[in-house]
C-alpha cells in the first residue's frame, strides 16, 4: 500500500505542467519527507482598513458671548471633571443687563400687586389686572433671559476627561463661536474607518477585528454612515473597542473588513520557508526537492494563502528540513 502511495505522488508530481525537473544532484543523500497537495479552496476575505482611534466623548467648547478672558486655567493634558470650570469671562453689559431686568421685575411684581387689590375693591377693571399680569410674566422672562446670558461667562468641562487643545489666554478677547479648548473623553474608544463603497455594509453589531501595534482585538460596529464621501467614495464606520484595551486617542489602527469569499491556493504553513526578503517552498518533481519562490497572504495559523508561485495539484514538502537543498532525492514516510 506505501509502494502505492509513493508512486501515485511521484506520477502526480511528474504531470504538473509548471514543475521542471530538478537539478540532479548525486552527491546528495535521500531526504525523509512528508507531502502535502496545493489545494484550491474558497475562504472568506478580509480588507485591512486605515482608522484612527477616537473617544466617543469628544467636544470643541466655543464661547457663546462676547468679552474678555479673565481666567483660563488650562493646560494640554490636564485632566479636568465634568462641571470642572474651566475658562471665566468678563462681561460687564451682561451684569448690568439683569440687574436691569430685576429691577423692571420688581416694577411689574408692584404693578400687579396694585391693579390686583383695586380690582378686588371694583375700584379697577379685570382688563387691568390681566395686562398687568402679562407685564410680570414678561419681565421674569427677561430676567431668565439675562440670567441665562451671564452664565454663559463661566465655562465647565462638559465631562470627566483631559484637555487636547488649549487655545485661549487672560486677556483675550471671546467671541461668540471662537473655540476656547479642546477635550476628550479617557474611555469608551471607538475606530473611526473609511469604508470603500465596493465593500458590503455590515449589519450593526456585527464584530470586526481590529489590530493595533503588534496586537488583534474584536470590536463592534457602532454606526456606519449610509452615504459616501463624493471625494473619496467611502462610508465612515464607528467600531466600539472593548474597555481595558490599551489604546490612545489618534493611535493608528486597521480594521479588518470581512470582504467576499474568493478561491485561493492553500498549503500547511510549515510548508513555507522564510530567508532574508523572500519565501520558499520546496515541490516534488521526478524524485526529487525543486525550491520554488512563492508570495504568500494570510494564513490561520495553519495553512497560508499562496498569491504565486504554485499551482493547484502541485506536491509541497509539508516540514522541510534546514538542511534540504535543491535537487536532492527525497523518499516519501507517511
Amino acid at each position: 500500500m506505501k509502494n502505492l502511495i509513493l508512486i501515485s505522488l511521484l506520477a502526480l508530481a511528474a504531470g504538473c505542467r509548471r514543475s521542471e525537473p530538478a537539478t540532479a544532484a548525486p552527491d546528495l543523500p535521500a531526504v525523509a519527507v512528508t507531502v502535502a497537495v496545493v489545494q484550491a479552496g474558497s475562504r472568506p476575505q478580509v480588507r485591512p482598513l486605515p482608522g484612527l482611534v477616537r473617544p466617543h466623548a469628544h467636544a470643541r467648547v466655543a464661547a457663546r458671548v462676547m468679552g474678555t478672558v479673565e481666567s483660563a486655567t488650562l493646560a494640554v493634558g490636564q485632566t479636568v471633571q465634568a462641571g470642572e470650570v474651566l475658562v471665566r469671562i468678563n462681561a460687564a453689559e451682561l451684569s448690568a443687563r439683569l440687574a436691569e431686568a430685576r429691577a423692571a421685575l420688581g416694577q411689574a411684581e408692584r404693578d400687579h400687586d396694585r391693579e390686583a387689590t383695586l380690582t378686588a375693591q371694583g375700584a379697577s377693571a379685570a382688563d387691568a389686572v390681566r395686562l398687568a399680569s402679562d407685564q410680570l410674566r414678561l419681565a421674569r422672562a427677561r430676567v431668565d433671559e439675562a440670567s441665562a446670558l451671564l452664565g454663559y461667562t463661566t465655562i465647565v468641562a462638559p465631562f470627566a476627561g483631559v484637555i487636547t487643545e488649549d487655545l485661549v489666554n487672560p486677556g483675550d478677547l471671546a467671541l461668540p463661536g471662537q473655540p476656547l479648548f479642546t477635550v476628550e473623553g479617557l474611555a469608551d474608544f471607538r475606530a473611526e474607518v473609511p469604508v470603500p463603497e465596493s465593500l458590503a455594509t455590515l449589519p450593526l453589531g456585527t464584530v470586526v477585528a481590529v489590530q493595533f501595534d503588534d496586537q488583534t482585538i474584536t470590536g463592534r460596529l457602532d454606526e456606519i454612515s449610509p452615504a459616501a464621501d463624493a471625494v473619496s467614495r467611502s462610508r465612515l464606520a464607528r467600531i466600539a473597542l472593548p474597555e481595558g484595551t490599551r489604546l490612545r486617542s489618534g493611535q493608528f489602527v486597521r480594521a479588518l473588513w470581512p470582504a467576499a469569499s474568493a478561491e485561493v491556493l492553500l498549503v500547511p504553513i510549515t510548508a513555507v520557508q522564510s530567508f532574508g526578503q523572500m519565501e520558499r517552498v520546496f515541490v516534488l518533481t521526478g524524485g526529487r526537492a525543486q525550491l520554488r519562490l512563492v508570495r504568500t497572504g494570510a494564513n490561520d495559523g495553519h495553512t497560508v494563502q499562496i498569491l504565486s508561485g504554485l499551482e493547484a495539484g502541485e506536491i509541497v514538502v509539508a516540514r522541510p528540513p534546514a538542511l534540504l537543498r535543491d535537487g536532492q532525492p527525497l523518499r516519501l514516510q507517511p
